[in-house]
């Protein structure tokens, strides 16, 4: 139902919530996502375009999201990468419908307005906050309540 953009937009902005305000690269995001680099690089240009990140060059550089995560919802990321179609108009183009929707396409938009609706209700701080067992993007080293990696220091 939604595009490879829209996930990998989702795992970089929750990722970057869970690090805020801390800035992360490309290269860093990419690793823990498991999306590959020049795409994510691309997804991120959308979202900066969007008001979702900002980036900063140079030493002590990277992306941050540009709101707290408590103030960004999936709407809008989804949004800025692939925003959800309504459907507004017959898709077939049968003059006779116009925009009164058939009972299938009326059922359909329903579905997608409801998915609309609840992502618009969701912030990013609020899916980290879940109390599931399975924490977002989590079998990755390091990540908060999955799996670490011993360090050198830990190691000796």
């Amino acid at each position: 139902m939604f595009s490879q953009t829209v996930e990998y937009a989702l795992r970089a902005t929750v990722h970057l919530a869970d690090c805020a305000p801390e800035a992360r690269t490309t290269e860093q995001i990419a690793r823990v996502t498991q999306v590959p680099a020049p795409y994510l690089a691309k997804v991120l240009q959308g979202l900066k375009r969007a008001g979702i990140v900002r980036s900063q060059r140079g030493i002590g550089g990277g992306i941050t999201l540009a709101k707290r995560p408590e103030e960004l919802t999936i709407l809008e990321v989804v949004s800025a990468v692939d925003p959800i179609r309504r459907i507004r108009t017959c898709p077939l183009g049968l003059a006779s419908h116009g925009e009164h929707l058939c009972p299938l396409h009326r059922r359909l938009d329903n579905a997608l307005a409801s998915v609309e609706e609840a992502f618009q209700k969701t912030t990013l701080a609020e899916v980290l906050a879940d109390p599931n067992p399975s924490i977002p993007l989590c079998d990755f080293p390091g990540a908060r309540g999955g799996p670490r990696v011993a360090t050198e220091v830990e190691t000796s």
